[in-house]
Parts: C-alpha cells; sequence; structure tokens
C-alpha cells in the first residue's frame, strides 16, 4: 500500500479538529462544537475521496467524468426551471410540491450521471468524435502484437515523430497476454518485453495511448480484426508483420511499417566505398566472412575467412534490399582495387 494512504486517516483527525476548535473557539457554540468537528470531517473525507478519485482514474478521467457531471447537471437545472414554469402557470394554486420535488430529484440523479458516463465514454474511445468521410485523414493508429513486442515503438514514440492517439484493441491485448503465459520459454519472454512496452508507453508524459473494447466476434483471426477496426474507424495501423502489411495494404488500410522505417533510415551505401570493420564469422560460401554494421545490416565479404576477429578495409562491391532488409557484398581493399566492381569502373571512365 502507498505511503499516502496512511496519511488519509490522520488528515481526518486534523479536520475534524479543526472543525471542532473553529465551532467551540471563534464561534462559541458549547457543546455543538462536536457539529462542528462532524463538518470538518465531512470536508476532510470529500477531500480524501477526490484525492482517491484521482489516484485510481487518473487525472484526465477524473476531469473527463467532472466535466460530464457539470454538464448533466446544468442540464437538469434547465429542464427543471422549464418544468417549474410549466406546472405554476398551468396549476398557479396548486403546484403540487411534492411531485415536484420527486421530479426534480429524479433528474437531478439522472442527467449528471448520464454526463459523466457519455464523458467518460468518449475520452476512453476518441474515435466516437472522429469525423468521417472520404478525404478525411484520421490520426489514430492501432498497434498490433508484433510491433508492442518488438519494442522499438516506445523509442520512436519518445523522440516524437508520431503523434496521434494510439490505440490497443482488448483482442490484441489478450493475445499479448496469451504469448506472455505461453509454455515456450522464448514466447513467454517476447510476450512479457511486450507488456513491459506498453507499461513504458502508459509512462510518457503527452502520450495518448488508449485500449478500446470494439471487437468482431465472427473474425476468429486477429489480423484480419485489425483490418476490420481500422476500416471502421478509420485508423491506420503500426505493424512489422510483413503478411498484415500486404492484406492491410489490399484493403486500403494505411500501414505504418517500422522496418521499412528503419531500413528508410540506414545510410546510403554506393558500389565502390569503402570501409573499415570488424570480420566476426564465417561466412555461407568458402573463404567469406560476414561483418555487421551498428545498425545491423550484414556485409558479406570474400576472401575474408582468414580475417575472422580482426578490423579490416573492404571494398562494397554490391548492394541487395531484400524483404527481410538490406544486405552488402564486399572485398577485401586490396583485392578489390585488383578487380573493381563494375559501377566504380564505369564512374571512372
Amino acid at each position: 500500500m502507498s505511503g499516502k494512504y496512511f496519511l488519509y486517516p490522520v488528515f481526518l483527525l486534523i479536520s475534524s479538529g479543526i472543525g471542532y476548535a473553529v465551532a467551540f473557539f471563534p464561534l462559541m457554540l458549547g457543546e455543538g462544537a462536536y457539529r462542528g468537528a462532524l463538518w470538518g470531517l465531512a470536508v476532510g473525507s470529500l477531500y480524501v475521496s477526490l484525492g482517491i478519485a484521482l489516484d485510481k482514474f487518473g487525472t484526465k478521467r477524473f476531469l473527463w467524468g467532472t466535466l460530464g457531471l457539470i454538464s448533466g447537471a446544468l442540464v437538469s437545472g434547465l429542464i427543471s426551471f422549464f418544468v417549474d414554469s410549466l406546472v405554476y402557470s398551468l396549476s398557479p394554486s396548486d403546484p403540487h410540491p411534492i411531485n415536484i420535488f420527486i421530479w426534480k430529484a429524479i433528474l437531478l440523479l439522472f442527467f449528471p450521471y448520464l454526463g459523466m458516463i457519455l464523458a467518460l465514454k468518449i475520452e476512453k474511445e476518441p474515435h466516437l468524435l472522429e469525423k468521417r468521410g472520404a478525404g478525411v485523414i484520421s490520426n489514430m493508429k492501432i498497434l498490433d502484437t508484433s510491433v508492442i513486442i518488438d519494442g522499438r515503438i516506445a523509442d520512436l514514440c519518445e523522440t516524437g515523430f508520431l503523434e496521434g492517439t494510439f490505440l490497443i484493441p482488448q483482442f490484441v491485448l489478450h493475445e499479448l497476454q496469451y504469448v506472455a503465459d505461453s509454455a515456450d520459454s522464448m514466447r513467454r519472454i517476447r510476450g512479457r518485453r511486450g507488456l513491459d512496452v506498453l507499461h513504458r508507453l502508459q509512462q510518457m508524459v503527452d502520450f495518448d495511448l488508449r485500449i478500446i473494447d470494439d471487437d468482431f466476434p465472427a473474425i476468429r483471426e486477429v489480423d484480419a480484426k485489425i483490418v476490420a477496426l481500422a476500416q471502421r474507424l478509420p485508423a491506420k495501423v503500426i505493424t512489422n508483420d510483413l503478411n498484415l502489411n500486404k492484406v492491410a495494404g489490399l484493403q486500403g488500410v494505411l500501414v505504418l511499417n517500422i522496418n521499412q522505417l528503419s531500413n528508410a533510415l540506414k545510410p546510403v551505401v554506393l558500389p565502390g566505398e569503402t570501409m573499415r570493420i570488424f570480420v566476426s564469422k564465417e561466412g555461407k560460401e568458402a573463404g567469406q566472412g560476414v561483418a555487421y554494421l551498428d545498425d545491423g545490416t550484414m556485409i558479406v565479404i570474400d576472401d575474408a575467412r582468414k580475417s575472422i576477429g580482426k578490423k579490416v578495409e573492404v571494398a562494397v562491391t554490391s548492394v541487395l534490399q531484400t524483404a527481410g532488409g538490406r544486405m552488402i557484398f564486399a572485398k577485401m581493399r586490396e583485392e578489390a582495387e585488383r578487380h573493381p566492381p563494375a559501377a566504380a569502373t564505369a564512374k571512372a571512365s
């Protein structure tokens, strides 16, 4: 239990004491000072209740709920005013005050409650206020399981390059929890990392993350549910899943793929360029060595097997872009100088 909860009883005692002291000394109420203590306890209880509500629901939800409550109370007051005017104008000698009081009590309870529920619903599901129609670009983004587990989305959001409302459907959260509870140790580790990433996103200031209840019981596949939800809202989908990327694109859903972003930000390497790299392991073909750039790009080097564990100078011969990323092919610098790549030869001529 948080330490502040131990302070609440102390605060209530102080509030009661202040109420008693104010009633006994300045007001000279004598025995009636106990009523002052009760008033102090009531006021202290109100402040404690507000503190607990803020802690439990968060400042933003609390403010939305309060806004809805006040709006409902205003509507209730307006209706009560018109009801009073109507009743007294129709029957000024017999206004039936008991009946009017009952109706006012019902209005005062119903409309503030309705306003609070609607405000909290809108706060939880912001797409209810989103504009629909052709030509409207939505600023909502749905996170799928793969991008949450990957973890880079948290780093990207911290930079501020992504903005808007980020949505996580309950069915994605259930899939993530299923992965975290898997009997396979590797899947379990990935699932728990995804939950840690979600917790990190929730702790970010100025980051609007919502968990929504929208579901499609008739659809079994999670990826298909994500596409259907993105079409309904409308919203973009952030993913690392190549298949989801293709399926969503075919159905007209805009997809933001973190892997594509990562590949686009990698430094451009052209044939003929030289670099100094560390040969870390043996390649698949005879005599090949393999090295990696800081961003994880694989470099396959001819005749570098004997240099494994060393830093060497290499010259790029070609660059291959694949669905899984980019591969660079190179030769040892001495060999490349004897047999320069075709692009470099053409450039020199």
